[in-house]
């Protein structure tokens, strides 16, 4: 067995060079953590004739084992993913898309910030501009993903946030939903600023939302957000916060609108966000 399972372990940069032979490709997909014969067939299921003869699934199947083919050949491997994964991330099945978009957090742990970057990054980028089915699999874990990345490379996607509250469907509210719930996670990875700036206004907008499930979730969102700009050093960016509470909810024409404001004073209140003067 130990000659048969005899592999060829090639240590040039192969990324130095864009345009490889037949025999450099065939050599840039060699490892020597799995039997090679195994890793090769795994990698064939990405063929279009293999789709159509053997199963219209087998994409999809592939995509869902590929963090775990990652994880077991390590970082240093990837190289020999790379060309599946980035055929895998393009297939004209949207259930393929999806089913990489929910595990592309998990990926990005297996593969560290430097490869996430060059390699997973762009892939993220599509799945943002993709179908809500595909969009939804990256917003879930947006979290996740976000915090893997260097703080420049994070605050770039500050401007795409706003474009999560826009669905194909309006009445997908669960959308929105995850969304409120992520921007809670988020509020840790931004400066008081960049949540004054960026967050504020979709977190308003929620709180305005005709479904009263994400408005809920909304609330807490708000009052996180009191919280985390009270602490912050530059207070003023809460006083801002409040007065425009006050200005947009309280003083509302609508009595929906005044009501969230006694839902938002509530959350506050019962979260301790701020002391008790400062509240009143």
């Amino acid at each position: 067995m130990d000659s048969t399972l005899h592999y060829i372990h090639n240590d040039s940069d192969l990324s130095t060079n864009s345009s490889f032979s037949p025999e450099e490709e065939r050599k840039s997909k060699v490892q020597d953590v799995v039997p090679q014969a195994l890793l090769d067939q795994y990698l064939s299921m990405t063929d279009p004739s293999r789709a159509q003869t053997v199963d219209t699934e087998i994409a999809k199947h592939c995509a869902y084992s590929l963090p775990g083919v990652a994880l077991t050949l390590g970082r240093q491997n990837w190289h020999c993913l790379k060309d599946t994964y980035e055929t895998l991330a393009s297939d004209m099945q949207w259930k393929v898309r999806r089913t990489l978009a929910f595990s592309i957090h998990e990926l990005a742990v297996i593969l560290g910030d430097q490869l996430t970057a060059g390699d997973l990054v762009p892939v993220f980028n599509g799945f943002l501009k993709d179908l809500d089915e595909v969009r939804i699999g990256v917003l879930k874990h947006l979290h996740d993903f976000l915090k893997l990345l260097h703080l420049d490379k994070r605050r770039e996607y500050l401007y795409q946030l706003q474009e999560f509250l826009v669905t194909d469907n309006s009445r997908n509210w669960r959308f929105r939903a995850e969304l409120a719930e992520q921007l809670i996670l988020l509020l840790d990875l931004y400066s008081a600023r960049d949540i004054y700036d960026y967050l504020r206004p979709i977190a308003f907008s929620l709180c305005a939302d005709k479904v009263s499930s994400v408005r809920w979730i909304s609330y807490k969102l708000v009052s996180e957000m009191v919280k985390k700009l009270y602490v912050a050093s530059t207070s003023t960016f809460v006083i801002d916060l409040m007065n425009e509470l006050v200005e947009k909810f309280c003083r509302c024409r609508k009595w929906s609108g005044r009501q969230t404001f006694v839902f938002i004073c509530q959350t506050i209140s019962e979260d301790d966000c701020l002391p008790m003067d400062q509240f009143a």
